[in-house]
């Protein structure tokens, strides 16, 4: 069998509902790695956020965090690295303008940090910390963010969806989906499929040789890109209508793991 690239989206894929990897998922990864595939994570988390689970797979391969917007080799130099960002401004307009637009709070991310425009009502798990302080807030953000977060209540997410769409042509929004009514913004064309395409030429396989695994509309645009989409059975309508298989298990069910042993015959 020809060398693949397994492209592996974290939440709701990879991870069961405790948000881990399962120790047959793992062995099943790190089998596929030994046979001479390659396991990429492709994950909208940040690298602080998906740091454990790229060393309990004992990778060395790239990695693509906030949904395209940084691609790169942990822990070492990569000549192909890529990075985008957004108009910090953007920021401050969204917080300027949040009750009109019916926003709960804005945040900034990077590879190394984030800011959030408020310390009322966040909890700082969700950003992988054990504490928010004067730090973190918006005001002190100075370059331009990797992404963007936007929490809304769930009646009004495809509203502001809508809005923010129409009036910043220079991004894309997204949502999460899922319960945490977020929405995503990374710059315009930037997504999974962008960042594993770079993966994929710097490791010379052929798209036809690509399998992505996701479950979410951020993974909609890898799943059509990879020669073999497959969604997952928890997933959402979208990403099922666009891949080429899906599991006949969930996430909380190993279904990766299953799907993935069957497919290489590990």
């Amino acid at each position: 069998m020809e060398r693949k690239l397994i492209a592996i989206d974290l939440d709701g894929t990879t991870l069961n509902n405790q948000a881990l990897i399962t120790p047959l998922t793992e062995q099943i990864l790190k089998q596929a790695q030994k046979n001479g595939h390659v396991v990429s994570i492709a994950t909208g988390r940040p690298f602080r956020m998906s740091r454990q689970f790229y060393q309990q797979l004992a990778l060395n391969s790239a990695m693509v965090n906030f949904n395209g917007s940084l691609v790169h080799k942990p822990f070492q130099h990569w000549d192909k690295e890529k990075e985008h960002f957004i108009n910090r401004e953007i920021a401050f307009e969204l917080v300027k303008h949040k009750e009109e637009l019916g926003i709960e709070f804005v945040a900034a991310e990077n590879r190394r940090s984030f800011f959030v425009s408020q310390l009322e009502g966040i909890d700082p798990s969700f950003f992988g910390s054990t504490q928010i302080t004067n730090d973190h807030l918006l005001q002190r953000l100075q370059n331009n963010p990797t992404s963007l977060l936007i929490k809304t209540k769930p009646e009004t997410l495809q509203n502001v969806a809508a809005t923010l769409h129409e009036r910043y042509l220079e991004v894309d929004t997204k949502t999460w989906g899922g319960p945490h009514n977020m929405l995503e913004m990374t710059p315009k064309g930037v997504d999974k499929a962008t960042g594993l395409a770079i993966i994929a030429n710097d490791l010379g396989i052929k798209r036809e040789n690509i399998i992505a695994f996701g479950d979410e509309y951020n993974d909609v645009e890898m799943l059509e890109y990879a020669g073999h989409g497959v969604a997952m059975l928890n997933g959402s309508d979208k990403a099922k209508k666009v891949a080429n298989d899906i599991t006949t298990l969930t996430n909380d069910q190993d279904g990766l793991a299953h799907y993935l042993q069957k497919y290489l015959k590990l």
